[in-house]
Order: C-alpha cells, then structure tokens, then sequence
C-alpha cells in the first residue's frame, strides 16, 4: 500500500498517451478484425515443444447461445499459438459472488478469473487466491507490459506486486442514465434541458401516464441509481464501509448513508418509488432480469455507469437505441484504475500458459475481437474500413453471441468499433480521462483483514437493507437509522477507524 500516489498520477498522463496513439481505431485499417501483425507466439521462443493444456477461465456474464462455437474457434487458433485450448466459464453477476467464494473455498481447479475492485480484489490477493505474477509478466507478459507500460502495472498492484493484470480501457467513471431513443423523440425530451435528477420527475410521469406497460425507471437490487452515485460521487476505499468525498481534502473516512449525496438520493428514489416510476420487484431482480425487461421494450431509463459511447455500447448488447445523460463529473480512485482485471488462480496446474493466453489478449486482435464479438459472417460482419455491423436478418437480440464484455478484457483499443459507434470514440476516453476528478487517496489500497469479521457482519446487513433502501422500496425514515444502527452494532464504527488509520499511513508515507 506504499508509494503509489505519484506512480498512479503518472498513469494518468501515460493512459492519456495510449489512448492519443489509438485514437481514431475506427478509421484505421490496421484496427480490422483479424490483423495480427503484433501477436505473440510463444511455440518457437520456448526450448522445447509446449506439451497440450486446458485452460478454464472464468468470468461474470450471461452466457450466449453460441458460447461453444466461439470457444471452438478460439480452440483451433490456441492450439497453434500456445498449444492450448480454454474452457470459457461464465457465470451470472447475480450469482458471482457466491459461486467464487465456493470456487475458492473448495480448491477447485482453475486457472484464469476475472476481478476487480467491486469483486474483493484486494481481499482475495490478499488471502493468496490469485498467484502473485511478476516473474510470469516479465517472462511470458512482455505484450502485456509493453502494451500497459509500467506505471499502469504498478497502478494494479498491492505493496509493489502484482496479482492481476488491468484491461485497457477508460480510466475514470460516471454515473448516469440511458434512455430509449424512440421514446426520447416522440415525446421531444430534451435531455441537454436536463440539469439534475429531480428535472427527470416530470419526464418520468410523462412516461407513467402515456406508455402503459413500460416502466419509467428499471432498478435492480446491485445495479440502482443511489449505488452508481455513490460510487462515482464518493472514493469507496475499496468498498462502501467507510468512504471519502474527493471534494473535500481533510482525508476523513465517514459513514456512506450519512453522507448528503446518498441520503438525497435514496429520498428521491423513494420519491419515484411512490409515484409509480420504478419496477416494484427492484430489490430482487438481477441486472440481466433488468437487461432484459429493456429487451422486451418493458422499460424507459436505467441507471448505469456512463463514460464516452457507453449507449452505443449497451444498444448493441440490448439491440435497443438509447441515449444516455451524464448526472456526475468523470472521478478517477483506485478502484477505478483495478475496476476490470484478469487474475490467474493459485490452483492453476500451469500459471505459464496462462500468462501466454493473457499476452495474447493484449497483442492478438484477431483472437481479442473473437472473445469479445464472436465468429465474423455468422456474429458480424465488416466492411473495408473494419468496422462492424450485424449480418443481414441478425439483431443484437437474435445473436448467439452477444455477451457485451468488450470491457471487460485484455487491450479494449485492438477491438473493432461498431457501426453505430463514434469513430472518434478513443479520443473522446482520452479527454473523459483527463478531464476526471482525482480522488486525494489515488492509489490507496484498503486492506480489511484486520476487521474482517466485522467487514463480514457490515455485508450481512447490508443484505437486508440495502437493495430495498436504495431501490427506494422501503420508507428511509423509518428503515435508514435502523440500517445504520445495525451496521455500528455490526462492527461499522471498527471498520472506519481501521481505514482510516490505514489512510493516515498512506498520507503519511506519500508526502
């Protein structure tokens, strides 16, 4: 947790220089699908002959119908590069957390897992889950290195190590909403005349009154408009036990539902709530039950974690238009700099082939490009410039492999754009980052293992309260000082004064 303050600025400016050198991919040749005049290849550097394994890779996600057929394809290609096949094993968001703590309870046998600061990143490193890589970055990583640069490596690292390997992508988040665009026009909402979330009041009863069957605002119990504003109004530390406002520099950790942006929020959501505006089983459902309510056109707005083209993104995954508004200034924590990574398991039988898979996913745009989008003339097709569009009679919700995880793995910048997306998209991340809020603790790295029982008794009331507070399905007078007692009778006060000490350290030997 040492020294990384001026190690993460500097990232900054580097991501800024990465992205400037892949701006305008959309309009660049060389960005087509399929070009690889930069993989690796690791079967004529090695001494001897690589012997034949399975990787098994695990990542949150739906899984697409056509999951096997991309795995084949991605299976023949392996097998030339590094003599190796996968087994892509995705797993619902709603069940993540619970089927990885079972996976790593067990000591079931894996070798890749995706992670980030929102999945106990920190906490899993820390407890030995994932291997620590340095020595297979330098051996079998260069791709990744030279890809990344050395400051973003160390910017995903903990006390100077790694154990996972960042996705390079946006550096900073938002908070936002997307909209359907056909409703948009036919009621002639000017989003630009939208200045805060309480002018979107009138436009949701306008829906409500109007478009019987559609929901004004879908929410789901971990994907809801008080959880995006939390996150990128407020340095979470880690998680949301203890939180920092970057707009004020006295560096003091605070209670997250004390805090004026929550409290605000969660008294406008239950506003809407009874109003008619949100979904009644929000504390319930999953984000993929809220993707596909939108599908069915059975939903006007949700909340969502914006950044530049982020609704040409999300209508490609629903095969829904939307249109999106920016209710936050992009923030820039830690936990985004860790917010997409890939980890390889202290279980794997050969972390070496992992490490070159890894590689391949930062150098190889053919193979990239095949994880993230499919098998070119049966999932998309593209024109000469390389970018791509759905085959005729094919839609983004009759595709059989359609997962939206672009985000979500090795080099974002070798993947091709879209028709319906920005060609200057690259560019647009570029000022996005440099335009972003910088936390004042960029680069602290919260370690709970000293309250870890107490962190664990804060998650399980959590559970009771916390979807049904923030969907706004329960009145806050009554149930958010219940929520706070029981989190101080749980331990919260402990876990604060933790992180904070923590904090003061890091101050300290960052002066």
């Amino acid at each position: 947790m040492k020294k990384q303050l001026g190690t993460l600025l500097t990232l900054i400016s580097l991501m800024a220089v990465l992205i400037s050198a892949c701006g305008g991919a959309g309009n660049n040749t060389n960005n087509k699908v399929g070009n690889n005049e930069n993989a690796s290849s690791f079967t004529n550097t090695q001494d001897k002959a690589l012997d034949p394994y399975k990787l098994v890779m695990y990542y949150p996600s739906t899984t697409p119908a056509d999951l096997n057929l991309v795995q084949e394809e991605m299976n023949k290609y392996l097998t030339e590069k590094i003599n190796a096949t996968i087994e892509l094993k995705p797993i619902d968001w709603g069940a993540w957390n619970d089927k990885a703590n079972l996976m790593f309870a067990s000591n079931e046998k894996f070798d890749l897992i995706f992670t980030a600061s929102y999945l106990s990143y920190n906490s899993n490193a820390i407890k030995g889950q994932y291997i620590q890589m340095d020595d297979l970055l330098a051996k079998y990583g260069q791709g990744i290195t030279e890809t990344l640069g050395s400051d973003w490596i160390k910017g995903s690292q903990i006390d100077g190590r790694s154990f996972a390997v960042p996705t390079l992508k946006e550096f900073a988040g938002s908070a936002g909403m997307l909209f359907r665009k056909d409703l948009i026009e036919k009621y002639k909402i000017d989003l630009d005349s939208i200045n805060n979330l309480d002018d979107l009041t009138p436009v949701f009863q306008q829906i409500k009154e109007n478009e019987p069957g559609v929901t004004p605002l879908l929410a789901a119990g971990s994907f809801n408009l008080t959880g995006m504003i939390g996150g990128y109004t407020l340095d979470n530390l880690g998680d949301s036990y203890g939180v920092l406002d970057p707009e004020n520099k006295d560096m003091k950790v605070v209670n997250l539902l004390e805090t004026d942006k929550i409290k605000s929020t969660i008294d406008l959501m239950r506003k809407w709530n009874l109003a008619g505006y949100v979904n009644k089983d929000a504390p319930t459902i999953k984000d993929d039950q809220l993707y596909n309510l939108m599908k069915a056109g059975k939903g006007f707005a949700f909340a969502a974690a914006t950044k530049p083209g982020k609704d040409a993104e999300m209508s490609s995954t629903l095969g829904v238009e939307l249109v999106q508004k920016d209710f936050t200034k992009p923030q820039t924590t830690t936990g985004e700099a860790t917010g997409a990574m890939m980890a390889i398991s202290r279980t794997s039988a050969n972390p070496e082939r992992a490490m070159m898979f890894l590689n391949l996913l930062y150098t190889d745009k053919y193979l990239i490009n095949l994880l993230d989008f499919g098998i070119e003339g049966k999932h998309y097709v593209k024109n000469a410039e390389g970018i791509l569009s759905y085959p005729e009679g094919v839609t983004a919700q009759s595709s059989g492999y359609n997962p939206g995880t672009a985000w979500m793995f090795g080099n974002q910048m070798n993947t091709a754009l879209w028709s319906n997306e920005d060609p200057q998209k690259w560019d647009k991340f570029k000022a996005f980052n440099e335009s972003s809020v910088k936390s004042p603790a960029l680069g602290f790295v919260w370690d709970p293992a000293n309250v870890k029982n107490e962190v664990a008794a804060c998650v399980n009331v959590k559970s009771q309260f916390g979807a049904p507070l923030f969907t706004g399905s329960i009145d806050p007078e009554e149930f958010l000082p219940e929520y706070i007692q029981k989190l101080k009778e749980a331990g919260l006060d402990k876990v604060i004064a933790e992180k904070q000490k923590q904090l003061d350290e890091w101050v300290a030997a960052n002066k």
